[in-house]
């Protein structure tokens, strides 16, 4: 069974607390905060003003550049504030506070539940409709998916790759949507293939979902999904990595940055954005809502639920029975690659795909040690890399050298702190070497 080359490790999947709950429509908020930045890239430009009245898809923020995303309103309200207020992680933001009342729609936006397969369009109307109704990655990356869709100059496509892998343990959003949305996911590739002009879509799916893997299967047949493939592939963690994924599907090796997927004909989308693309050319609708599963061992109750963006992370959690008592960490994501939510009255934006709770007790960290030396962070690292001396020079602040042996190729999924016997935050001090490598990369282009 196919996957990628180097590194990896088998976590426990923890997936069983929530993988059989079917997805649940989550109350409308009386109140949603929506960040303008949302995704990688330029912030969205707000184009309400306090006062103003706005309807549920309606346009709120403008995408500031080609690398960034319209933000459309998730409820119909009036706006209450235009202004500056913390995230989930204690980052100030520029967000647009909207006041329910009601729930009326831009009449443009077919909300009826009927399958709409056909489509005509040119690729370049169907980028259009994917810019225009601010579709992003919603595996967490949250990059703009029209600007995936945009091959450059000198290049081609040559297959659409669907990641439908949903490694990271205890979220089962995608697995659900797999499961639950299967038809809409599978037209979405069907657009997402004609806009690249490929003839060949792999939905990729881990073997640990058979079921989601023999349904879609069965969609296929039945529906004649010509040119797409649903591939299983070994269980193993990070498989849902980008560069991971095209190298476990193609056999191909995406160089370090800046090359980027295409550059080996490989275009990647989440199964969840594949979604969200066919609502968005079939039903003129925006990207204003999606799953989430809210997860954790001492949760009273676990969901997936559909959700409006802008709704409070609190909320979810008191759907779930609340947080346990003691200590607790709450993650935007899951435990390997979520981040810690410092404020839970924060508002849930499109790169969520889940909340996990953890208690200490599950994730101790030992007290650091010395490094011994073993090499395992280097046998787990997917990216070929030596976490142990990356985090050693971001330690000491060897910019220079830390850019030398490529820190900013790491993909953060934790693996060499996962693996460490001296339990050192190698994925802490890596992140700190990447973020100012990058910035000083930046510097250094614009005195160009």
């Amino acid at each position: 069974m196919k996957t990628f080359p180097i590194g990896g490790i088998h976590p426990s999947d923890n997936k069983r607390w929530s993988k059989d709950k079917s997805i649940e429509r989550m109350e409308l908020p009386d109140e949603v905060a929506i960040p303008m930045i949302q995704h990688i890239g330029a912030p969205s430009v707000p184009v309400v003003a306090k006062g103003d009245k706005v309807l549920t898809g309606q346009l709120i923020g403008q995408a500031g550049g080609f690398v960034s995303a319209n933000i459309h309103s998730p409820i119909s309200g009036t706006v209450t504030a235009v202004d500056i207020f913390p995230n989930g992680q204690g980052l100030r933001r520029q967000m647009v506070v909207i006041k329910r009342e009601g729930d009326e729609w831009m009449p443009e936006i077919d909300r009826s539940t009927e399958l709409k397969r056909e489509c005509t369009l040119s690729p370049s109307e169907i980028i259009a409709k994917v810019r225009d109704a601010g579709v992003v990655g919603m595996g967490g990356a949250t990059f703009p998916t029209h600007v995936k869709l945009s091959v450059p100059d000198g290049q081609k496509a040559e297959i659409l790759i669907i990641n439908g892998v949903e490694c990271e343990p205890y979220l089962t959003s995608d697995y659900r949507t797999m499961l639950e949305r299967g038809e809409e996911l599978l037209t979405g590739v069907e657009i997402l293939m004609r806009a690249l002009n490929v003839e060949r879509g792999v939905i990729g799916v881990e073997n640990n979902k058979p079921d989601a893997i023999a349904h879609l299967k069965e969609l296929v047949v039945k529906g004649n999904y010509r040119g797409v493939e649903i591939m299983p592939l070994k269980t193993r963690y990070p498989q849902g990595g980008e560069k991971q994924l095209i190298a476990a599907v193609t056999g191909r090796q995406v160089a370090p940055p800046p090359a980027l997927p295409i550059s080996v004909g490989a275009v990647v989308c989440n199964a969840s954005t594949a979604v969200a693309v066919y609502e968005a050319v079939q039903k003129n609708k925006p990207l204003i809502e999606r799953v989430v599963t809210v997860t954790g061992k001492e949760l009273k109750e676990t969901h997936n639920f559909l959700v409006r963006f802008g709704t409070k992370l609190n909320t979810l959690l008191e759907r779930a029975g609340g947080l346990p008592d003691g200590d607790v960490k709450v993650l935007n994501g899951g435990p390997m690659m979520g981040r810690a939510i410092v404020d839970t009255s924060a508002p849930l934006i499109k790169g969520c795909s889940g909340i996990t709770v953890i208690s200490g007790t599950q994730t101790p960290r030992g007290e650091e040690a010395q490094c011994i030396k073993c090499a395992k962070c280097v046998a787990a690292c997917p990216m070929g890399l030596e976490p142990y001396l990356l985090s050693k020079l971001a330690r000491r602040k060897m910019w220079d050298k830390a850019e030398e042996h490529n820190t900013v190729d790491c993909i953060e999924c934790g693996c060499c702190s996962y693996t460490c016997p001296s339990f050192l935050p190698l994925l802490d001090y890596i992140r700190i070497g990447k973020q100012t490598v990058m910035g000083i990369i930046r510097a250094r282009a614009i005195k160009k």
